[in-house]
Parts: structure tokens; C-alpha cells; sequence
């Protein structure tokens, strides 16, 4: 349902006859488009649409609507009927649309039609809204999804009193008293229709309101004819920790305010009402054991003044709609608003958002009308939400203050749940920075060879993680594990959310995750708001912490806190960040409203993909302004191999800060902040437009002779950078030339006779070696063999070094864990053990691992090498047919090599019956060049034969039909056995018969080869074995 986004004091209220579409809104959303006032929805832009027609009767007044959409419009009680001919208009000739209409007073379902559909005649819905405050009115889409579902309400119209109605006066305030040294405090008022308004102040002044507070549901409804029962006051102090954010060490003092409240019916709920330094929040409270449900939320903030706004052009599911520079009035006329939205507000600002989401409640948005000052909190798709035992709702919360109290603001954290975790259990939690492929060599994740590439990025940047994104396979992840972890880098690995929604999907993959030696996850494409997936959430937060999985969440829901609540929850993307490119003015906004509620994973710092709204130094700045737990730079090793001046200040990035200060800024056109860590302070200046200086003044970083390592850019278009290295005054004032939307990064630090500049050198990791032997191996089920490992670090004593083999389940390991408490530089640390393979053990190929843990100092260090063992299925007997085998390897040129059919070229499965010059056959393989299939054979075959040629299929497929030609090749162990001259289309298909004795491994290729690839649907029809076990 629609929140209330009304003033404490009634607009003037409808009187007479009057319609609809002449009468201000206050709110709206629609599911194309914005609604259209006296037209047809039309779909896109504004006054697009025609003259509402339903059913051949034409409407000069009415409502177009586009399912699902809904308006609201304040009645104050003054009316006494609604009516209006609804149905599809004829604008959509298909006629397939579906809609049910639905009108609403104050929440409650007042009247409805059925399904109507395009072909339907008009029909006429009236209502009864005496003494309704807040009619609604809404176009649902029905039985086939929204597309054509073009509603329109002809001639809509309400009877009204002639008289405006008297305006309820205010009977009861208290006050409320902000924290020793809080600049706020605030008023509670009840008027005499028994409602509940909050007024905010700093001094005299009001800075936000909060108009009708109160909810309807199962224990009843709180909007109006409340009577106070009690208040109770406490202050909430508390210190706490984060691994992410602004700052680790938090503090804070809030004052609180119950005020418990009964309706007409008897049933109470209480309005808990928080002031802090830099704010101001609210929350309801209902007690009881059973279930509660929430229909309704009916709260709206309002603004005391119009002015300045930022805000996203609508609310997203996953809050990546588009920002924009606005005013509080002229703001968003297609109704809703996702969180946060910043207000200028004099010399103050006003900051709307949420606090403290979980999973007894869904996440909500603002809905706002054009021309209004109020912004009414929406549940997500009006949805009801249940929980079980008392209720808390989440915070609805206002960050006030200057513009530097409100970026540096923590009080979406001060209100969220405190840490579920044992803060002696915390030290696998930990941030950095990540090196990331896939928006500059998207489809790389899926090459492992190229993945390694990037972990050795990480390793030279002194960067902590390397992310593997959409596309990683099982079979390597393992090994790239162990391959970045002797380079001192750890993994992060992409997941789908589908593949972790259920309670049994995440018992099979967290600890095989963890069992991989991944460190966290990335989990995507959750896209909604709704109650479920905030209870699941919840449950994979729970989940990835008793697996020691640290956790970024994409295609997420906003951040209220629960980095807090779970500190191992490194990041949230929430924002239209890199990956969608960079509009400047975008970029200078978010510092100012996406990431002052929590981390912000944007992905910065991309050279490659051109420098016209982000110069190069710009880039480096984004990865200082946004924080992120994990800050995922997004280029390839190549670009910032091109970007020396770039790479120190890339190398320095630390990996969480201990304080964030705004230097100055504007939303929206320019920015300087600065964040601390150590005793060096990391400021990013960034700017939208033209290339004008941005001032760095010295004395926000204390001392009096400071060292500044500046990279600016060089030049007007931002393609190039410059580095320097300056002694100054803290009362000194640099001014630093821009590009067109350019920038700087700066690390300052105290001077002193031996520091000539802020960075510092990437410290090589050990130099550790550990082989293993042997490195391949042969084995059969039932069988034992010996693994001998040998592990040293060449430069530097280590301590605490355990080593040990991992292997897989159902096999069993003779011998302990090989420890040193101190390998000194060059000593070898050596171990054999034996290894027993399980009888009914399944054939193929087992990589066996063996990983070396050891402290530096004090940080942990690792390195991993594995044993890559065969074990070999039963013999092969008789007539056997290679598309009935097990295969150790294959590729493809397109789609999967396909067994008993051909190529067919896209998806598995998706050939036709093996055919060569019209000649069918029922079993073989299916191919497309260049591919290839390895198979045991186990040396117990003579013969191998088969038919190949191209298939007819390139022949005869409409609109793929062309010439292949391919080269086809047996071999065996690796060694070339015979091989076919090129063969086309026109060729008859070719017999082969090859001597197989004593081979163990047997690989067909099909070869691309004189015109490349394109239709070299290579068939091995008849691929069979004669074998002997004997």
C-alpha cells in the first residue's frame, strides 16, 4: 500500500463534484512510463498517450494507468463516493492485456473488479469513501504478466463536501531532548483525530518532519484515533568494531523516546523515536508472541522547505536507476524513490534512508508526487510482511547536518543489530583489494590460464584478493586456489543466487567452497526488495560465517546496517556503478548518498575504456572517495602496466580505514575526501564539467610540515597523469589543476629527516617452494601409493609451518601433518605419506593436493602444490563405443562435442541424427572444429574405427548452410597415430582403421582447416574399439 506523503497541515482538501485527474496526487507509480492525466498511458514519455478509449466509448476526463500502477490521492475525510468506467484501453489492437482494478481507502479494500481483459466492454466501479483520508487507487496486472495491460479509469470522479473540512488541532506534544552536545531535538505531537506527527529541530529551526506515523495490520489499525498510554526515555550508548566503513572504532550516544499508544479498539503499538548527533530515526513496536502482520505503512517525511535534492530517477529492486540533481518538489513525478535521497535544506542538509532490515519485514522506498514536500515510506510492492514474537520495524531514518556530518555520518550502523559474530573468531574476516576481470575482459573468467594472469597482478600490486567471476569451472578452481595462495593472494569466487537460495544448496557448496581454500563469495542477482529475500539474507549471512566466508552482495538490496550485524559482509553494490560506464555527474553524487550508508562496490579505477567522463587520474580518486570492504579495481593487468605514475599510488591502497573526513564538495560537481590510515591520510579529489582546480588545504591532516605524493592528471582530456612528491606547510593550500572530469589522489604523512615520500614499497612475499612427488600417477581402485613433499623459504625464517596432504572423501591418508615451529631460511621440510585409494573409488582424474601453512611474522602465508592422479576405470572388453566411454578431456569449436549425434552447434543435445553423404548412423560423435575428446583405454584395445566426414547437416540448416572443411587425427599417448587429408562437404565419408595396441590415453581431433571453422560439423560416426580384457 501507499504511504500517506501528506504535510502535518491539509493542502486544501477535493470539495463538490470533482475529478480525479484534476486533483494533486501524492503518489504514483506506474509499471511504463509515467500515469497519464486525461490520456492513455501510452508507455514512455510523459503526454504520449490518446484519448481514453475503452471498448470503442471514448473519455474526455480520466486516468491512464499501466499496470501495475497506483495513485493516491488525499481526501481528509471531505468525500463520499467514488466512480469511474475502467477497462483496457483500445490502444493495445492485440487485445491480450489483463487487469484487475482495485480502490483502496486508507488500506482497506473498498471495491474491485474482476479480470478484465482487452476485448472487454467498460465497467463501471464505484466506491463508498466516507471518512476516508487516503484514497487509493490501483491497476494490477492479472493472469499474463503486465505487457498490454493499458488501464484506464474513464471518467473519474468523487462527490465531495462543499465545505473544506476543519483541520484536526494538536492536543498533546512532548518533547524530546537530543544526547549531551547534540545540536537536535525533536517534538512528538497528537492531534484531536488522534494522530501521531514527529517534528525534528536544531535550535528553532526545523530541519524534517515526520507527518501521520503510525501502520495497519493484524493487531489493528494505528493511522488515527490514537490516545496516549505511557513514554519511557533511556540513553543507548555503545562502542563497536567494524572490519568496514568509514571508521573501525565506533562510538555513540542516542536518546531515546517510547511512546506507547492505544486505538479505538483497545489494541496498543508504540512509536520508538532515537536523536543522535547527526540525526534522527523512528520505529514501531507491537508486542506479542503470535504473528503479526503489516499491511500498511502510513509515515511520510516532509521537508519544511523546498530546494536542492539528489536522488535516483525511481526506485530499482536492485538500486541502480539513474541519479539525478532535482529539487524536493520538482522531484520524480512517477511516484517512487529508492533510498537515500539527499536534501539541501538551508545551511543544512537531510539525508532519507533505512536502518536495521531483516528478514521479519520487507525493505521500503519513498513515494513522492511532483510538486509535494513529503516523501511516504512504500513497503515493497505494497506487499504485506509477517513475523513471529514482538515486532520491531526498521528504522526510518533522517542523517542531518552539514554536508561533511552527513558523508561522514555512521548512524545507519549506530542503529543496526550489533554483531552476531564472537569477536574472537574474527581474524579470517578481512578486507583489501581485489584485482577483476570481467568488465574489461568479460569473457576471461572463464580461462584459467588468464585468471592466473590476474592473480599475478594482485601479487605484484600488493592487492589481497583476485576475483573470479561468471564463468570459473570446478574442475581448476581448486588448483587456481592453490596457485594464487603461493602468491600470497587470496579468492574471491563469483556465485549465482539461485545456486544458493535454499538451505540445501548452501550445505553442498559453502563447504566445498571452503574446503577449495576460497576466502568469500560474490553472490548475484537477487533484484528484489521483498520480505523473503531479506529473511534470506539473514540465513546466508549465518550461513557463510560458521563456513569462516566472507560475503560481497550484487544485484543486491541496499545496505541498512547489516555490515554491522555481520562484519564478514565486505560489500554491497546497490549503486549503477562502473559496469554500467561512468556519467560524471553520477559519480560525484554518490559520494554524498549511495556509500554514506555503507560499503559501495562501483568497481573503479578502469584506464581502457576511455577517459571522456573519467580522466585517468579521476579513476585512481574513485578508489579513495568509494569505499568499498572489498575494492574490486576493474582493468587488466595491461592497462595499469601502460599507467606507471598510477601503479605506487594503486600499490599503497590499504585495506580499511580508521577515519573518513570531506574536505569540500558539492553533489553532483566536485568532491575532495580524505580517509586515514596509519599516520597517512589518502584524499581523492573528483570533479564533473569543466577542468577548474580543486583545493587540498594541509591543515585538515594536522602536523606542520607534511609530505604530499600527488597524481594529477596531465593535460586537458585526462588521458595522461603526473607524479610528484612535495614538502609543505600544514598551512599551506594546494591547488591542483583537472581535466575535463578530472581529478587527483593524494597521499600526505608527516615529514621527517629520513621520509622522502608517503608510499611505500610493495614487500615481496616469501620466496617458498614446495614440490611434490610424484607429479602424476597412475593408480586402480584398491591400490596404495606414496606422496612425498618437500617445502622451503629461500629469504627469511618462518614459523608455525604446518604440512599436510588433503585428500578426497572415502580415501585414507597414512601419516601425520609434517610442523616446524621455526624452518629457518633455506631448511627443507620433507614428509612421505601413503596414500590408500577406496575400492569402489570412481575412475577419472583426482588432483591431490598437499599445502604448506605458515606464519611471517604475523601474517599467514601459504603455498600448495598437488599430485595430479589417474584412476583407471575396469579394462575395456569386446566391441566398445567411444560415445559410451567416460572422457578425460574434450573441446569444442562451438557448443559441447556431442555423443550419438552431430555437433548441432549451441546448447547440449541439440543435434540431429548422425549423418555423411545421406548416410545415417545411430552411434558416434559429434564434433565442431577445432575439438577434441580424450579417452582411457587402458592398453587393452587393438583396434580403433570409425567413418568421419562433415555432417549434412551445414547443408541443410536454413540460414547456417556453408562449406566445411576439416582435417580429422587419431592419437595415442600424445603421439600422432594417422590423420585424414582435408575433407569437405563434397567428400564421401572416409573409413579408418587404426592400430590402438598398448595405447592408454586415445585422443580424436578435428581441425579447422583452409576456410577457419565456420561449419566444421566433424562426425566420428561409428567411433568403437576392439578390446580384449583377457
Amino acid at each position: 500500500m501507499t504511504a500517506v506523503a501528506a504535510a502535518p497541515a491539509h493542502a486544501d482538501a477535493p470539495t463538490g463534484e470533482v475529478y480525479v485527474s484534476d486533483l494533486p496526487w501524492l503518489a504514483e507509480s506506474n509499471g511504463w512510463g509515467p500515469i497519464e492525466r486525461d490520456a492513455s498511458n501510452g508507455e514512455a514519455a510523459a503526454g504520449d498517450g490518446r484519448t481514453l478509449t475503452i471498448g470503442g466509448v471514448t473519455y474526455d476526463k480520466g486516468i491512464g494507468m499501466h499496470a501495475t500502477g497506483a495513485l493516491s490521492v488525499e481526501l481528509a475525510a471531505n468525500c463520499t463516493s467514488f466512480s469511474a468506467f475502467v477497462g483496457l484501453d483500445d490502444e493495445v489492437t492485440t487485445g491480450i492485456g489483463t487487469t484487475r482494478f482495485q480502490v483502496y481507502g486508507d488500506g482497506t479494500l473498498l471495491a474491485e473488479t474482476g479480470v478484465l481483459a482487452g476485448t472487454d466492454a467498460p465497467v463501471e466501479l464505484t466506491a463508498d469513501v466516507t471518512g476516508v483520508e487516503v484514497l487509493r487507487l490501483v491497476a494490477d496486472e492479472a493472469t499474463n504478466g503486465k505487457n498490454f495491460d493499458h488501464a484506464d479509469w474513464g471518467d473519474a470522479r468523487l462527490t465531495c463536501s462543499d465545505e473544506q473540512p476543519e483541520e484536526p488541532a494538536v492536543v498533546d506534544r512532548w518533547s524530546i531532548d537530543g544526547p549531551k552536545g547534540s545540536p537536535l531535538d525533536a517534538e512528538l505531537t497528537l492531534d484531536s483525530a488522534g494522530r501521531v506527527g514527529l517534528v525534528v529541530r536544531e535550535g528553532e529551526t526545523i530541519v524534517v518532519s515526520a507527518a501521520r506515523l503510525g501502520l495497519t495490520g493484524s493487531d489493528g489499525d494505528f493511522r488515527s484515533g490514537l490516545a496516549f498510554v505511557g513514554r519511557e526515555d533511556r540513553r543507548v550508548k555503545d562502542r563497536y568494531t567494524m572490519t568496514t566503513g568509514k571508521e573501525q572504532e565506533r562510538e555513540y550516544t542516542h536518546a531515546e523516546s517510547v511512546f506507547e499508544f492505544e486505538n479505538a479498539g483497545g489494541a496498543r503499538f508504540a512509536i520508538a523515536v532515537r536523536l543522535a548527533d547527526d540525526g534522527a530515526a523512528y520505529r514501531y513496536l507491537i508486542e506479542g508472541d503470535g504473528e503479526h502482520r503489516v499491511d500498511d505503512e502510513s509515515g511520510a517525511w516532509v521537508l519544511p522547505a523546498d530546494g536542492t535534492a539528489w536522488m535516483q530517477r525511481s526506485y530499482a529492486v536492485n538500486y541502480e536507476a539513474e541519479w539525478m540533481t532535482t529539487t524536493a518538489t520538482a522531484a520524480n513525478g512517477t511516484g517512487s524513490v529508492g533510498y537515500p535521497a539527499l536534501f539541501e535544506q538551508g545551511a543544512r542538509y537531510v539525508l532519507l534512508t533505512e536502518s536495521d532490515v531483516h528478514g521479519d519485514y520487507s525493505g521500503s522506498h519513498l513515494a513522492h508526487a511532483a510538486g509535494s514536500l513529503s516523501y511516504g515510506v512504500d513497503l515493497f510492492q505494497g506487499q504485506r510482511v509477517t513475523s513471529t514474537g514482538d515486532l520491531s520495524t526498521p528504522w526510518r531514518v533522517a542523517i542531518i547536518g552539514g554536508l561533511d556530518g552527513v558523508v561522514e555520518s555512521n548512524l545507519v550502523d549506530d542503529l543496526a543489530t550489533p554483531a552476531q559474530l564472537d569477536a574472537d573468531d574474527a581474524d579470517w574476516i578481512r578486507p583489501g583489494v581485489s584485482s577483476w576481470s570481467w568488465l574489461t575482459d568479460w569473457n576471461s573468467p572463464k580461462d584459467e590460464a588468464r585468471q592466473r594472469d590476474f592473480i599475478d597482478l594482485s601479487a605484484r600490486m600488493g592487492w589481497e584478493y583476485v576475483l573470479l567471476d561468471e564463468g570459473w569451472d570446478a574442475s581448476w578452481v581448486p588448483r587456481t586456489v592453490r596457485y594464487a595462495h603461493t602468491k600470497g593472494v587470496d579468492v574471491i569466487a563469483w556465485f549465482h543466487s539461485r545456486d544458493l537460495r535454499t538451505q540445501e544448496q548452501r550445505d553442498e557448496w559453502l563447504p566445498k567452497l571452503a574446503s577449495w581454500g576460497v576466502s568469500g563469495i560474490k553472490v548475484d542477482f537477487m533484484d528484489t526488495d521483498s520480505q523473503e529475500i531479506h529473511r534470506w539474507y539473514d540465513a546466508v549471512a549465518a550461513d557463510t560465517a560458521k563456513h569462516h566466508l566472507m560475503i560481497n552482495f550484487h544485484g543486491s538490496a541496499l545496505t541498512t546496517g547489516l555490515q554491522r550485524t555481520w562484519p564478514h559482509i565486505m560489500s554491497y553494490e546497490a549503486v549503477r556503478g562502473a559496469e554500467n560506464g561512468i556519467n560524471p555527474e553520477r559519480s560525484l553524487i554518490v559520494p554524498f548518498t549511495r556509500n554514506v550508508v555503507g560499503s559501495m562496490d562501483w568497481t573503479p579505477v578502469t584506464f581502457s575504456r576511455g577517459n571522456g567522463n573519467s580522466s585517468k587520474a579521476h579513476e585512481v580518486a574513485m578508489a579513495i572517495v568509494y569505499e568499498s570492504g572489498w575494492q574490486h579495481l576493474s582493468d587488466k593487468p595491461e592497462a595499469y602496466a601502460a599507467e606507471p605514475n598510477a601503479i605506487p599510488f594503486l600499490q599503497n591502497l590499504p585495506q580499511s580505514w580508521e577515519a573518513t573526513k570531506l574536505v569540500s564538495g558539492t553533489p553532483g560537481s566536485d568532491v575532495v575526501l580524505a580517509r586515514q590510515s596509519g599516520d597517512r591520510w589518502f584524499a581523492g579529489g573528483m570533479r564533473a564539467g569543466s577542468g577548474a582546480p580543486l583545493e587540498l588545504p594541509l591543515a585538515e591532516f594536522g602536523g606542520k610540515r607534511l609530505i604530499v605524493d600527488l597524481l594529477a592528471d596531465d593535460g586537458a582530456n585526462g588521458s595522461a597523469t603526473v607524479a610528484s612528491t612535495v614538502e609543505a606547510s600544514s598551512r599551506d593550500v594546494l591547488s591542483v589543476p583537472t581535466a575535463t572530469n578530472g581529478g587527483f589522489a593524494a597521499v600526505i604523512c608527516p615529514a621527517s629527516p629520513h621520509r622522502t615520500t608517503c608510499l611505500e614499497p610493495v614487500e615481496p612475499g616469501p620466496a617458498a617452494a614446495l614440490q611434490v612427488e610424484p607429479v602424476e600417477a597412475e593408480v586402480q581402485p584398491g591400490s596404495t601409493f606414496d606422496v612425498t613433499a618437500s617445502f622451503s623459504v629461500a629469504d627469511r625464517d618462518v614459523r608455525k609451518v604446518v604440512l599436510a596432504p588433503a585428500v578426497p572423501e572415502g580415501w585414507a591418508v597414512e601419516g601425520e601433518p609434517a610442523t616446524a615451529k621455526r624452518l629457518a631460511a633455506g631448511e627443507v621440510l620433507q614428509a612421505t605419506w601413503r596414500v590408500s585409494v577406496p575400492a569402489d573409488g570412481a575412475s577419472g582424474t583426482v588432483e591431490l593436493p598437499v599445502t604448506a601453512e605458515y606464519r611471517d611474522g604475523n601474517r599467514p602465508g601459504a603455498a600448495s602444490s598437488q599430485a595430479t592422479v589417474w584412476v583407471t576405470p575396469p579394462p575395456l572388453d569386446g566391441t566398445v563405443y567411444l560415445s559410451d566411454v567416460a572422457w578425460l578431456a574434450e573441446s569444442n569449436g562451438y557448443g559441447p562435442v556431442e555423443r550419438d549425434q552431430s555437433n548441432g552447434q549451441a546448447a547440449a543435445g541439440d543435434g540431429r541424427p548422425l549423418e555423411i553423404d545421406d548416410v545415417t548412423y545411430e552411434k558416434g560423435i559429434g564434433m565442431h572444429a577445432t575439438g577434441s575428446i580424450t579417452a582411457w583405454v587402458g592398453g587393452t584395445c587393438s583396434v580403433f574405427d570409425a567413418i568421419v566426414g562433415i555432417d549434412d547437416e551445414v547443408l541443410e540448416t536454413p540460414g547456417e548452410s556453408g562449406t566445411g572443411s576439416v582435417r580429422f587425427q587419431v592419437f595415442g599417448d600424445g603421439r600422432l597415430l594417422t590423420e585424414t587429408a582435408v575433407l569437405t562437404n563434397a567428400d564421401a565419408a572416409l573409413p579408418l582403421s587404426v592400430d590402438v595396441t598398448g595405447v592408454q590415453r586415445l585422443q580424436l581431433v578435428a581441425h579447422e582447416a583452409t576456410n577457419g571453422k565456420n561449419f566444421d560439423h566433424a562426425d566420428w560416426a561409428d567411433a568403437k574399439l576392439t578390446c580384449s580384457a583377457s
